[in-house]
C-alpha cells in the first residue's frame, strides 16, 4: 500500500466529512462486547472534546459524523486504544450516481497526492449491510470499479490481488460511505474497560513505557511519583510532569500524585545497612502506593521493572519489595531488554523526555554494592530499627495531585 494512503498528513481535508473507526479485538468479547463498544465510544467523545465530531455506534463500526477538522480528529483518534485503524470518508445518499461521483472524487484525490506518475493499482471492496440495496457486493465492485477506471483512464489500473489502494465502499441503511485511506491506530483495549491501576512513574525510560502498555490493555492509569526535592531539585519533578503530560495523550484524563520522599530516605540512610537502601526505598514506596491504590479503588500497581536489569530487580528482591504491600503488582516489561524498551519509548514520544539529565530519588543514595538476594524477614528486621511509620503517614498526608 502506498505511503500516501496511510499518511494522515497528505490527504485533501476538505473532501471528507466523516471518519470511519475500526476495532478488532473488541469483536471477540462475546456478550461483553457492548460494554467495550460503549467505553470506546465514550473515550472517542472525550478525545474529540474541543473540536467538532459526533460518534455514532453501528454494529462492528464506529463513525464520527459532522467533522469539520478531519486532520485534527484523526491525529487524536490514532491515540485511542482499541482502534485498529481509521479512515476519512465521504458520505453520500444511496443513489448510484452519488456513489459513482464520490468514488471518482476519492480516487482522484489519492492519485493526485502521489509523487509517482505510474498508474496506481487499485481494487474496489464493497460491503452491503443493507440487504435491500438493489446491487450486491460483487456487482457494486464491478460497477464502481468500471466508473473509476473510465474517469481516471491511464492513471489507474485494476489489480485484484496486490493493489496499492483499496477503494472501500460501505452501503448501510442510512447512507453510503467511501474511503481509500486506512491510517493505523494503536490497537489494544479501550482505556477503562479493565479497571484502574496505579503506576510508579520515575523520570527514567522504563516506567513511562510500562504505563503505556498498561493503558493499551484497557487500564486507566493514575501515576504516583516519589520526589526528593532537597536532593534532586525541581527540574526532576518538571521532567516527570512532562512525562505524565505526554502519556495523558493516550487516555481521556490523567492524574499524577507526587509524594515527598526525602525524610523517609534520610531515615533509611541513618539506620539501615547501605546494601539494602534501594530495596528499602522501594518497600516504602510499595506501602504508600498501596494506600493510594485503595483510596483510588484501583486493582493493581504497575512498575517498570525488568528482570535482572539492575541489582534491585532480581527475583528475590522483586518478591521482597512486593511483600511490603497487599496489591497485585503488574510488570509489563519484565522480559523486555533495554533496546526493546528504548524503541517503544521513542515510538510513543517519551524517550526524549526520559533522557534529560536529572536524577530520581532512588539514585541519589544508591549503594556501591547493593544487595541482590534480600528476604522479607531480613528487611522486616531492619525496618524494626527504623522510625518509618510516622514518616510514611506524613508523606501520604503531604501528597500533591496534578491533573492533565
Amino acid at each position: 500500500m502506498s505511503s500516501t494512503v496511510s499518511d494522515p498528513d497528505t490527504f485533501n481535508r476538505s473532501l471528507y466529512d466523516s471518519i470511519l473507526v475500526r476495532y478488532g479485538e473488541l469483536a471477540l468479547k462475546g456478550r461483553n462486547r457492548p460494554l467495550f463498544e460503549k467505553q470506546l465510544a465514550a473515550n472517542v467523545k472525550r478525545t474529540l472534546r474541543g473540536i467538532d465530531g459526533r460518534p455514532e455506534r453501528h454494529w462492528g463500526r464506529l463513525f464520527v459524523k459532522d467533522v469539520t477538522n478531519v486532520h485534527e480528529a484523526i491525529e487524536r483518534l490514532t491515540r485511542v486504544f482499541g482502534l485498529v485503524s481509521v479512515s476519512p470518508v465521504v458520505t453520500v445518499s444511496l443513489e448510484m450516481e452519488a456513489i459513482f461521483d464520490a468514488a471518482r472524487r476519492v480516487m482522484t484525490e489519492v492519485v493526485e497526492a502521489r509523487e509517482s506518475s505510474e498508474p496506481l493499482s487499485y481494487k474496489v471492496e464493497a460491503r452491503r449491510s443493507d440487504k435491500t440495496f438493489p446491487l450486491d457486493s460483487m456487482e457494486l465492485n464491478r460497477e464502481v470499479g468500471s466508473t473509476v477506471g473510465e474517469a481516471l483512464e491511464g492513471r489507474v489500473r485494476v489489480d485484484l490481488y496486490h493493489p496499492e489502494v483499496v477503494l472501500g465502499l460501505e452501503v448501510r441503511t442510512e447512507a453510503a460511505y467511501l474511503f481509500a485511506r486506512r491510517i493505523p491506530g494503536p490497537g489494544g483495549l479501550p482505556v477503562g474497560t479493565v479497571g484502574k491501576v496505579i503506576s510508579l512513574l520515575s523520570g527514567g525510560i522504563d516506567s513511562p513505557v510500562a504505563s503505556y502498555l498498561a493503558m493499551k490493555r484497557g487500564c486507566h492509569v493514575v501515576f504516583a511519583h516519589f520526589h526528593s526535592a532537597a536532593f534532586v531539585g525541581q527540574k526532576s519533578l518538571l521532567k516527570v510532569m512532562d512525562l505524565a503530560r505526554e502519556l495523558a495523550r493516550w487516555q481521556p484524563y490523567t492524574r499524577l500524585v507526587v509524594f515527598p520522599f526525602a525524610e523517609i530516605q534520610k531515615e533509611i540512610r541513618r539506620g539501615a545497612p547501605e546494601a539494602y537502601r534501594t530495596v528499602l526505598f522501594r518497600r516504602m514506596m510499595q506501602r504508600i502506593t498501596d494506600r493510594l491504590r485503595r483510596e483510588e479503588d484501583a486493582g493493581a500497581i504497575v512498575t517498570g521493572e525488568s528482570l535482572g536489569q539492575v541489582a534491585s530487580q532480581t527475583l528475590t528482591n522483586l518478591h521482597t519489595i512486593a511483600r511490603a504491600g497487599e496489591a497485585e503488582v503488574l510488570r509489563p516489561l519484565i522480559t523486555y531488554d533495554k533496546e526493546e524498551v528504548i524503541a517503544l519509548a521513542e515510538r510513543i514520544g517519551t524517550y526524549e523526555i526520559s533522557v534529560r539529565p536529572h536524577e530520581d530519588c532512588c539514585t541519589v543514595f544508591q549503594p556501591k554494592a547493593p544487595a541482590t538476594k534480600s528476604r522479607p524477614r531480613d528487611l522486616e528486621t531492619i525496618e524494626c530499627g527504623l522510625e518509618w511509620e510516622e514518616l510514611v503517614e506524613q508523606c501520604y498526608a503531604d501528597r500533591e495531585a496534578h491533573d492533565f
